[in-house]
């Protein structure tokens, strides 16, 4: 099936790695044009000469997600590069779990910050080059934490409120034909999630309660990804995708 997406252009941050990478080479695989972003020059570096030997067309700008001025020449360079924006994945995240009476104030705003202000202010930036051209996609990774967690009310504060920025970002921005979608990926074996200290026991609980009994791969949530990106998803917006395996809320 032909997705429509050879000469698309992406911009996907926290692509130096894990699901971000993951979703970078999937669409490249697709012919889209792919900009790595990332807070890790190295891991920028690296995961363009990646995607450079599977003939993948890319760019890497490191970039901080939160500093608004960083995300305006991000967006810049992409424009400057490939001519415009069609796809943006906000996937830029990360834990740092505690119960809310033993968390500092700095890993509230951390992880708050990087998720929901990292998604305001990337997709501000790229919203005008999709108006202009009336096509767009924008697929934020949520996650089913968005249902809450214990020990992540950080985290699943900023997942659910990611939900909701979607939901409104879809009313907005559907008359100019760009679609807002977010994916709530489950346990993902991804070599981050595999060096937590609590990841033998989320291993075992999500092995115990998923109706499909395994981890998720990040290739699951890059398919995801890529079918949201394309002309088959043109008609679904403010909608959110769980891979999950069929876990939910439990």
């Amino acid at each position: 099936m032909d997705l429509n997406l050879k000469a698309r252009v992406a911009l996907i941050t926290g692509s130096g790695r894990g699901l971000g990478y993951a979703a970078a080479a999937a669409l490249g695989r697709e012919g889209v044009r792919i900009v790595v972003t990332d807070i890790d020059a190295a891991a920028v570096q690296r995961a363009c000469a990646q995607l450079a030997e599977q003939g993948v067309q890319t760019i890497g700008v490191p970039a901080d997600v939160c500093n608004e001025q960083q995300v305006e020449t991000l967006a810049r360079r992409a424009i400057d590069a490939f001519g415009k924006v069609d796809i943006l994945v906000n996937n830029a995240g990360f834990t740092r779990d505690k119960y809310l009476t033993k968390m500092p104030t700095q890993d509230w705003d951390a992880v708050v910050d990087t998720i929901l202000k990292g998604t305001y202010l990337c997709t501000k930036a790229v919203l005008p080059s999709m108006i202009e051209q009336r096509w767009g996609r924008v697929i934020n990774i949520s996650s089913r934490a968005h249902w809450g967690n214990p020990g992540q009310t950080n985290y699943s504060a900023a997942k659910a409120g990611l939900i909701g920025f979607t939901r409104s970002l879809a009313l907005e921005q559907g008359k100019y034909n760009i679609t807002a979608n977010a994916i709530a990926p489950g346990l993902i074996e991804t070599d981050l999630v595999k060096s937590l200290p609590t990841y033998e026991r989320l291993r075992k609980t999500a092995l115990e309660k998923n109706p499909i009994p395994r981890l998720g791969l990040p290739q699951d949530v890059a398919n995801a990804i890529v079918f949201l990106a394309s002309d088959c998803a043109g008609f679904i917006t403010g909608d959110v995708l769980h891979v999950t395996g069929g876990r939910y809320a439990s």
